[in-house]
């Protein structure tokens, strides 16, 4: 059996147990074995025998090096990151108002159900006259409007007054929308006629996308006063 010298080891660098001991700086496990009379001791007159378990790894090969941990780091960051950004990025998306995108800043026209309003199912259900309450930009309540010849108009109609912001219901017997709040009134395309409120109701382009009502920022001139949208 090949020997090895080993560097001293004072008593405090070994680790004892039921079936040796070890020692941590050279990585050994000293196993003692039985003499021939049987007895095992640390008297003066007897010797322990003991054989080499392990060899003596140096201190540095047992530390990973700078390269390593900044893969483990990597890796590490990786697992967290991936889980956090799906979770994340639908929580996100509930928030932000449906549109088609493509930088148009369009927004489909929603029914009181929810639904994407159909042009042509729209005109089966709703007759010439007809200003019936959708979710328009910003979520905001705005009329479709039909013409007298049955078809949509381009334009929708904000619902909310401008007034204190309530929210202005269609009169059909008096062709005008009258606020329930402080007795404001508009006439059918929405231009003010009474106050307290100060402007007219703002406006929507009302364009058909796919057979899809799609309203979009109105931001030229109003044809009901002549003057820039004042919300715009």
């Amino acid at each position: 059996m090949a020997s090895s010298t080993l560097s001293p080891v004072t008593p405090s660098q070994l680790c004892s147990s039921k079936s040796g001991m070890y020692c941590p700086s050279q990585s050994l496990f000293l196993k003692p074995m039985m003499m021939r009379s049987g007895k095992l001791g640390w008297g003066k007159d007897q010797r322990m025998k003991v054989s080499c378990m392990a060899t003596s790894v140096p201190a540095d090969d047992r530390v990973p090096d700078m390269g390593k941990r900044e893969l483990m780091n990597l890796l590490l960051l990786g697992a967290v990151s991936l889980p956090t950004a799906i979770m994340v990025v639908p929580y996100a998306a509930f928030f932000v108002p449906p549109g088609l995108g493509g930088g148009t800043g369009g927004t489909v026209a929603k029914d009181a159900l929810g639904n994407d309003v159909l042009a042509d199912v729209w005109l089966k259900n709703h007759g010439p006259g007809d200003r019936t309450l959708t979710q328009g930009l910003k979520g905001d309540p705005t009329y479709l409007v039909v013409e007298k010849d049955r078809t949509l108009a381009t334009y929708g109609i904000n619902a909310v007054c401008t007034h204190l912001g309530c929210v202005v219901p269609w009169n059909p017997a008096e062709n005008k929308f009258i606020c329930p709040c402080h007795g404001s009134q508009y006439n059918n395309q929405g231009m003010v006629v009474r106050g307290p409120a100060p402007l007219s109701l703002a406006l929507a382009h009302a364009d058909i996308d796919e057979g899809k009502v799609v309203f979009v920022p109105w931001v030229e001139t109003d044809f009901r006063t002549g003057e820039d949208p004042w919300w715009a």
